[in-house]
């Protein structure tokens, strides 16, 4: 009888043990709890890198398991902060303008506090009235379905026509790039109903709640840990049956798969429109940590650092994903927040502000050349184990099958 999911796969209750210990140890230091040895900024720097670490799970089922490289999942990830961003900026301007115009003598009317909103909103870009797309924005619950429904779609229909025409390999990857330059293009646009280049702001405010940032940004923090550990244990279970071994062959020997019966481009499009599904929840999720989203944030270059993130934790690795992420993401904010002391030289200073992408890509390289399994290969030295000591039993299921002096040459 096989062993169970859990069983089989340890690494998952021993991934989700230590999520819960950081989160934990976090709330009780955070100052919304009460203790203040963990700023509130510090706070929301560490939810939104559990968020970044969900996208790292998504572009790692899809680049390490099914072997898709992607450059367009952070355009899932913006579209999903977008989508929360719109009910977040309506509601929160609705409230103030409803308290505005209620000191006037004379009650406004339904169409009056609408207007005023428009204008709030959209004065910045010299327009007052609602686009279409923001014809749910007044609902939490469909801005909430529409956080996955309309990123879903969207790789839905991109997957359907680039896997039915067979698109694979450096091909793919141009044209995901070339989704999300378009998308971008389209959002910096001040007709495309987001606001331009001005994009969402205000997102950290949430609408009706009295409660401090303190703990706000610890009730993220909670979303955030959640949503990590739903989506990894998800990603694990994928990859660990029988689909997991399909995509695994499909990532290794594509044409194989298809000899053998299996629907190759019906299981990408599924791993394809599903990661696109989990890059934009963790958006909605990042976003208003942030307190603000904007095109730049959809632009090709951020799903580029997605991928090097993955290639530093380690591709094909579930934690490395995460590994990855989190420790580039935080060596991210150390050096560019001013806190990496600067070096003098002499006759040049290095201020790592100027230099850390510079240190990025040069640690992608030798990470790609020296270390390709990443971060994550070094839990392979340290979890080694010896093979287990048949003493020249069968290794298979017929007598004399491959023993174990055989197998070793």
């Amino acid at each position: 009888m096989n062993r169970s999911f859990v069983a089989k796969n340890p690494s998952v209750l021993i991934f989700l043990a230590c999520l819960a210990v950081f989160t934990l140890v976090v709330t009780i230091l955070s100052e919304g709890f009460g203790i203040g040895v963990v700023s509130t900024s510090f706070v929301k720097t560490l939810g939104k890198t559990l968020c970044l670490c969900l996208i790292a799970v998504a572009m790692d089922l899809i680049w390490g398991f099914v072997g898709i490289l992607s450059l367009g999942h952070f355009a899932f990830f913006g579209l999903g902060g977008y989508m929360i961003g719109m009910w977040l900026m309506y509601e929160r301007t609705r409230l103030i303008v409803v308290e505005s115009l209620s000191q006037s003598d004379i009650p406004p009317t339904a169409a009056e506090v609408t207007d005023a909103i428009g204008n709030q909103i959209f004065g910045v870009v010299g327009a007052s009235e609602f686009p279409l797309i923001w014809v749910f924005a007044d609902s939490l619950v469909l801005q909430l379905a529409l956080v996955v429904l309309v990123p879903g779609l969207l790789a839905l229909v991109f997957g359907w026509l680039a896997f039915r025409s067979r698109v694979t390999g450096v091909y793919l990857s141009i044209l995901t790039q070339a989704m999300t330059l378009a998308l971008a293009l389209y959002l910096f646009q001040n007709d495309s109903g987001l606001r331009g280049n001005n994009g969402l702001s205000g997102l950290q405010n949430l609408p009706g709640v009295t409660a401090s940032q303190d703990q706000v940004s610890l009730w993220f923090l909670w979303a955030s840990a959640a949503a990590l550990g739903a989506g990894y244990v998800l990603a694990a279970w994928l990859v660990w049956g029988k689909f997991g071994s399909v995509i695994r062959g499909i990532r290794d020997n594509e044409a194989r798969v298809r000899f053998l019966g299996y629907s190759v481009e019906s299981y990408k499009l599924a791993v394809f429109t599903l990661t696109a599904c989990i890059a934009a929840i963790a958006g909605a999720l990042y976003y208003p940590q942030a307190g603000i989203i904007n095109p730049a944030e959809v632009a090709p270059i951020a799903s580029i650092y997605l991928a090097v993130w993955v290639a530093i934790g380690g591709r094909g690795r579930l934690y490395g994903a995460v590994i990855g992420a989190a420790f580039v993401s935080l060596l991210s904010t150390w050096f560019t927040g001013g806190q990496a002391p600067d070096i003098p030289l002499g006759f040049y200073t290095i201020k790592w502000v100027d230099w850390w992408l510079v240190l990025l890509g040069v640690s992608f390289v030798l990470v790609t050349l020296f270390a390709p399994k990443g971060i994550g290969g070094l839990f392979d030295l340290i979890t080694a184990r010896r093979s287990p000591d048949r003493h020249g039993a069968d290794l298979g299921p017929d007598d004399g099958a491959l023993r174990e002096q055989e197998a070793g040459r």
